[in-house]
């Protein structure tokens, strides 16, 4: 955690000291969930081990993976957790997993005792708004096979761990059409 925290290149020791000091531990099974819709979601997550995928059901009830998050990143409903409003989301566990949780009540006590933790905060936040940014690009402007190969080369972890029907709603494909693209692919 202090690695990953300093990386960012913003925060002093005693400020990622202090952070520490108000995580607390959590596990997850597999197939358990971190967040349910429809619930305000007041806490995030630093994942130490595992991966979660993000979902939502579609106007016809079907299950639309949006995201999957791994080791070393934050993990919240960034919606719910900023407007306070319920999540319009589910994030499950897709293997055993442990996290280290902090409230929203503690992140608003660090920031008031340090400007850095807003910097942080934005840093994240453009992160996160780059990854979004690129996902909606890939999907309106590349074919599957392009967003196929995409994953192969910039997240290897996705196609090892992710179940196929995860994979193929990730792509916006069928799980028919991501086994065509991975049998052409591998020739």
């Amino acid at each position: 955690m202090k690695e990953f925290l300093h990386s960012f290149g913003i925060l002093a020791n005693e400020e990622i000291d202090s952070f520490i000091e108000l995580l607390v531990p959590k596990t997850l099974k597999k197939g358990e969930f971190f967040i349910k819709e429809y619930i305000t979601y007041k806490h995030v997550a630093f994942i130490k081990k595992g991966a979660f995928r993000s979902f939502y059901y579609s106007s016809q009830e079907e299950d639309v993976t949006y995201c999957f998050t791994f080791e070393n990143a934050f993990l919240t409903a960034y919606s719910s957790l900023i407007t306070q409003s319920p999540a319009t989301e589910n994030i499950e566990a897709i293997t055993n997993s442990e996290l280290l949780m902090i409230s929203k009540k503690n992140l608003d006590l660090l920031e008031s005792k340090s400007p850095n933790w807003t910097k942080m905060y934005r840093r994240i936040a453009e992160s996160e708004y780059i990854k979004l940014e690129k996902r909606i690009f890939l999907l309106q402007r590349e074919s599957a096979e392009s967003r196929y190969s995409d994953l192969v080369n910039n997240q290897p972890l996705y196609l090892n761990s992710i179940p196929l029907n995860y994979l193929a709603s990730y792509l916006g494909i069928t799980t028919r059409h991501l086994s065509r693209i991975r049998k052409s692919y591998h020739l």
